[in-house]
């Protein structure tokens, strides 16, 4: 039995009393000082850990301010804002109150389509606004691999840039406006002014005027200093941007380059007035091949004389991690045998200048006999985009304790200096003896170099500090930056070496002029003129220290909840994309969208979780301990195991996370092990029984269907399930049962001893139905389609015995009984496999635990199931033999979330099918309908269920019914889903297509 976790360290008094009297205010926002919210905001993509006093939701710029103002009665309370918590050098970590406005400030405020400019909240993701811009014609250019989580307000407090930054610039580029709250609650905007309007600012009493009067002084002083000592290259400093306040074109002063890049230190942005581009007419992607990184690096040099969007480079070893990820066959045609590429993209504004260019990359590549490939279709560019954006992410996934991490990873160099600069950088690590990746954007001089190293070990934490201060310097010497795309952060003790002690001076009294207190984001970037005060330095704690605590054989027993590296792309809110429908669905609700029910979050609590367990012993387990620590439980016994329930008691056990996070965060498979452990101290709610047993009490419902569905269906037993267990409407059996139709069709069952005498031919086309309970018993009509649509094609198919997966028993954490079925369920899958005929399943879900949840536990031994579209797509011959399609409406399909997120081409295999019988088929991005097997049916789930569905699949169906009759779904549950919520239910893929024969047939 696991012991009881205390309450750890709560928040100091003075926050309490804080976060008391705020409440009592008109504060409209959300105030979170539970320790789960607290750990979220802890860690980002960086290798620090440290633990906020509490975590602050505003609602509006009102909240913000009232927050700051109430603040200056409680003199050592601290905030740093928080965006989308991917920075990779630990920005918005802070002891302190985190202000993080990414969860309610995220509304889209006002298009200006005529003017090319947008208003938006800090919290709008950048996918986000680029969704809502497209039926414009238009688009924010800053392009960043985690477009899907960053915010607008992170990516100007880091003066974010990423590909394309050669033509597009930074974020501070395109920022037109901004509006802002100082540390003691006055409110700011700033916007390019004349020298007139200068003056008037200047002259304001208050901080205001200070303020603009402190900066001017600097700028025009410091004039010629900031000329010698700022770099002459694409990617320069960020962070108070001293050369860029003056614009020297029309003379205009711009607050704005102070303020992006500051890291949230001198303010707290509150709304962004940001200028919009065309999107380009023309465009195109060049994959261009190289035999080695070194060799993309020289490459790229000549390739800028075709003036480029991007030049993006990927080497050896995230290429080989990238083949073993489910994103590399979608772009495995552009790659070849490639071991390294360049990315080259083209844009052009008429279709001659872009043919003109085309044909001069054409000229160049074959002068040099260098291979490339070109996508040209936004699905195919997006795909290798993806790829690239996925590097990052799939460094970490590399065995072992060493992972490349992120501390010296986006130097920046003058581009005609890279290639030197790079074999330096190499000799430097080789030297180290350390493994490395390198990655980015060749064509403005930025490479990503991430060393492995063990952040638990101490001999290789206290590399950090040798290989950051042998970076620093060797980056000096070829003219370039230590921060030229992520900020500085822990790295902040090195800017007087780039800026020299005079400006670094300067920086200290411009901090001081918004910020003298040293209230916001205290020790990044710089301290205030004249403060005592420290710059956090890199032996700030890490993740790895705490990890450490935890025994190498239980961190061995939950790998995925350490490997998590924070990479943060659990946190894409887009409807249409799979990952994470649980988080997505409660950010659908303006109270919900909590990272704590995001991958990341879970795998932090589960982290957590460890090191508390490791620090205590094991109690003895009985029955009536459990009883008594139950009733504590009720009491309000306070236990950090509730915490942990809570937050994975919202994942819907979909998979999405296993495949789309890129270091392959399995959450359902941790929250299986977390609630075996769990509930050996706290009794199970008598619904887990039910939820556990429900195949095998389905199996005894199918023998009597009209009465069990009566007895389901009738009122006060719907009252009662709902009341006492939590359970919401029941599915109906089939009516008539699969035995009827099975025996009027005289389907064989399988029968080993019989097929094992078969020969020739009737082997060859012979097929065993893996049948599974659930498509069995709740959905006979499919089971039936399926036998009459294969005896169709010419198969002799042999009907197995109904298999209990055992799925429900891991869903609820029953993980020895899930063993004994799995085990048992794979004696009598090998018995199947050895007479050597395929076996095909119905059901994505459940044939999926079969190949995923079975094979972890016993990797030894492997059955190979097909889904029934992968059998199919295995003789098409035999499918344009028997269809015809003519003159056949399109049809349209949506896939079950585990199925897009397990296999990458499933819908690509319906695809070639339906186009083999003559039907065009569209695949639709669905993301989760919510439903997930039992999920749906449990109350608690019931509205955030619908909320899902309402928010991914209910735009996307069709309402006329002719058109209804054209959409096919792959999973029960997403049918019943539809059925539930939209009033009619569809068909699935096999079922399209069986009516397509009797169609014909007819005809």
């Amino acid at each position: 039995m696991i012991p009881r976790l205390s309450p750890q360290p709560g928040l100091c008094s003075q926050t309490a009393e804080f976060l008391q009297a705020l409440r009592k205010t008109a504060f409209r926002g959300e105030i979170r000082g539970d320790f789960a919210s607290r750990l979220l905001c802890a860690t980002d993509n960086s290798i620090y850990q440290i633990l906020p006093q509490a975590v602050i939701y505003p609602r509006s710029r009102a909240d913000v301010v009232q927050t700051l103002r109430l603040a200056q009665q409680f003199p050592e309370i601290t905030f740093t804002p928080r965006g989308g918590g991917t920075g990779t050098n630990g920005q918005s970590l802070s002891p302190g109150i985190v202000l993080d406005c990414s969860k309610y400030m995220r509304q889209i405020l006002e298009i200006n389509a005529e003017e090319a400019w947008v208003r938006v909240q800090p919290g709008v993701v950048l996918d986000q606004l680029n969704e809502a811009l497209q039926p414009y014609g238009l688009f924010f250019a800053p392009a960043l691999a985690p477009s899907n989580r960053a915010t607008l307000g992170g990516m100007i407090n880091t003066d974010a840039c990423g590909q394309g930054s050669r033509l597009y610039g930074r974020t501070s580029d395109h920022v037109l406006a901004l509006e802002w709250v100082l540390p003691e609650g006055t409110q700011g905007r700033s916007m390019p002014v004349n020298p007139q309007d200068l003056q008037h600012l200047k002259d304001q009493p208050g901080p205001l005027g200070r303020i603009y009067r402190q900066v001017d002084h600097i700028v025009t002083q410091r004039r010629e200093l900031i000329a010698q000592t700022f770099p002459k290259m694409p990617r320069f400093m960020t962070g108070y941007n001293l050369a860029k306040v003056y614009n020297a074109a029309d003379q205009t002063f711009d607050l704005n380059r102070i303020l992006a890049g500051s890291e949230g230190t001198l303010a707290v942005i509150t709304e962004a007035k940001l200028r919009l581009l065309k999107i380009p007419q023309y465009k195109c992607l060049a994959v261009v091949h190289y035999r080695c990184f070194d060799e993309a690096l020289q490459g790229a040099r000549p390739l800028l004389t075709l003036n480029p969007a991007a030049i993006e480079t990927v080497d050896e070893k995230i290429l080989d991690l990238a083949r073993q990820d489910g994103v590399y066959p979608a772009v495995q045609e552009f790659i070849g045998a490639a071991s390294c590429f360049n990315l080259v993209e083209l844009r052009e504004i008429s279709l001659a200048q872009m043919q003109a260019k085309l044909g001069a990359l054409d000229q160049q590549l074959r002068s040099e006999a260098i291979p490339y490939t070109l996508a040209h279709t936004d699905a195919e560019m997006n795909q290798l985009w993806a790829l690239r954006k996925k590097g990052v992410g799939l460094l970490g996934n590399q065995p072992g304790d060493r992972k490349p991490i992120p501390f010296v990873e986006d130097t920046a160099v003058p581009p005609d200096r890279l290639y030197d600069y790079i074999q330096e950088f190499k000799a430097l690590l080789n030297e180290a003896g350390l493994d490395y990746a390198m990655f980015g954007h060749v064509d403005v001089g930025c490479i990503h170099v991430r060393p492995a190293l063990d952040t638990k070990d101490p001999a290789d934490v206290d590399r950090i500090r040798q290989l950051s201060d042998q970076v620093v310097a060797l980056v000096r010497r070829y003219g370039g930056v230590m921060w030229g795309e992520h900020g500085k952060g822990f790295r902040s003790e090195y800017t007087p070496q780039f800026f020299g002690d005079v400006l670094y001076q300067d920086l200290r009294r411009i901090k001081a002029a918004f910020d003298p207190e040293n209230r916001l984001n205290p020790g990044k970037i710089v301290t205030p003129y004249g403060s005592d005060a420290a710059v956090v330095t890199l032996e700030a704690p890490l993740k790895g220290s705490f990890d450490r605590q935890v025994p190498e054989p239980w961190r061995s027993q939950y790998p995925q909840a350490f490997s998590c590296n924070g990479n943060g792309a659990c946190f894409n809110v887009l409807s249409q994309d799979v990952m994470c429908p649980s988080y997505k669905g409660m950010a659908v609700d303006e109270g919900g969208g909590d990272r704590i029910h995001s991958p990341k979050g879970r795998a932090t609590l589960l982290r957590e979780w460890l090191r508390q367990l490791a620090q205590q012993e094991a109690r003895p387990d009985s029955w009536i301990l459990r009883c008594w620590n139950t009733l504590q439980k009720q009491w309000g016994v306070e236990d950090y195991s509730h915490e942990v329930y809570a937050g994975l008691h919202g994942c819907l056990s979909c998979k999405a996370c296993a495949s789309q996070c890129p270091v392959h965060v399995d959450i359902p498979s941790l929250k299986s092990k977390f609630l075996e452990q769990y509930h050996s101290r706290y009794l199970r709610p008598p619904r887990d029984y039910l939820v556990a047993y429900l195949e095998e009490i389905a199996a005894l419902q199918a023998q009597f269907p009209r009465i069990s569905n009566w007895a389901m269906q009738h009122p006060l037993a719907r009252w009662g399930a709902k009341q006492l267990l939590g359970m919401v409407d029941y599915p109906a059996l089939s009516q008539p049962g699969l035995a009827q139709g099975l025996a009027a069709r005289n389907a064989p069952p399988f029968d080993r001893a019989a097929l094992a005498q078969q020969t020739g031919t009737s082997r060859h086309k012979s097929v065993v139905l893996l049948l599974d309970t659930f498509t069995a018993v709740y959905d006979a009509p499919l089971v039936l389609d399926t036998y009459d649509l294969l005896q169709y094609l010419g198969y002799q198919v042999y009907i197995s015995p109904p298999l209990v997966s055992g799925k429900l028993y891991h869903l609820k954490g029953f993980m020895a009984r899930f063993r004994t079925i799995a085990q048992r369920n794979l004696q009598t899958l090998e018995a199947m496999a050895d007479l050597g005929l395929p076996i095909v399943g119905i059901e994505p879900s459940l044939v999926l635990t079969y190949r995923d949840e079975y094979q972890s536990l016993f990797p030894s031994k492997s059955v190979q199931i097909l889904l029934i579209q992968e059998f199919l797509s295995q003789d098409l011959d035999l499918i344009r033999a028997w269809f015809r399609g003519s003159d056949q409406v399109p049809s349209l399909l949506w896939s079950h979330c585990t199925e897009q997120s397990t296999l990458w081409n499933a819908g690509q295999q319906w695809q070639i099918i339906f186009q083999a019988a003559g039907v065009p088929l569209t695949l639709v991005k669905s993301g989760c309908c919510g439903m997930a097997g039992v999920y749906g049916h449990e109350a608690e789930h019931y509205p955030l269920s619908q909320r899902i569905f309402k928010a991914g699949w209910q735009p996307q169906l069709p309402t006329d019914p002719e058109a209804q009759k054209q959409v096919l779904v792959t999973g029960y549950s997403c049918r019943s889903q539809i059925q539930r919520f939209a009033g009619w239910r569809p068909r699935h893929p096999v079922q399209g297509l069986y009516a397509l024969h009797k169609a014909e047939s007819s005809g």
